[in-house]
């Protein structure tokens, strides 16, 4: 620690209550001064070094006026303003409602049917390679059948549930 920044840190606190009045001041809030200080003097401990500094006293005041500035930016950037908070209120619920809810248990269970049709090896490929991404070629491998079977049984279970799930529509 510098000697300059050692006399600095001194003369803050002897002068704590000065500069906090006059900040208090040129703030319009005692409470905004009160941080402004305390923020100051984490600064002061934070720094290392200093250069030559002309007016001590002023160089404190500019610090804590900077302090606060920055403090009334952050609280700025916070802040939501009423017009946001109004098209906020206006955003459209992207959850489902009731009726969504039961319609989609309704197709799940609807599905669960209809894939519950297919003969056990054709739902097995087809659980295999659309839910369980598993690729073609390791289904083939852990079957003991054809890569070329693997693709048609898939393509029978994907048609056998378009028909089936069209005429439940119906």
């Amino acid at each position: 620690m510098t000697d300059g920044l050692f006399a600095l840190r001194h003369l803050f606190l002897d002068r704590y209550d000065d500069i906090k009045a006059r900040l208090t001041r040129r703030l319009g809030s005692a409470d905004l001064a009160d941080d402004a200080m305390q923020d100051t003097w984490l600064r002061l401990t934070r720094m290392q070094l200093i250069g030559a500094v002309q007016s001590p006293r002023s160089y404190l005041f500019r610090i804590a006026l900077n302090v606060a500035e920055d403090r009334r930016l952050t609280e700025q950037r916070r802040r939501v303003l009423p017009v946001e908070i109004e098209s906020l209120l206006h955003l459209p619920d992207s959850a489902p409602t009731p009726e969504q809810t039961a319609i989609a248990r309704s197709d799940l269970e609807a599905f669960k049917s209809i894939v519950d049709e297919l003969p056990s090896r054709r739902r097995a490929i087809f659980l295999a390679a659309r839910f369980g991404n598993v690729p073609r070629q390791e289904i083939a491998d852990r079957m003991g059948i054809s890569l070329r079977l693997v693709a048609k049984e898939l393509q029978l279970a994907i048609e056998h549930c378009v028909v089936r799930y069209k005429e439940l529509e119906d």
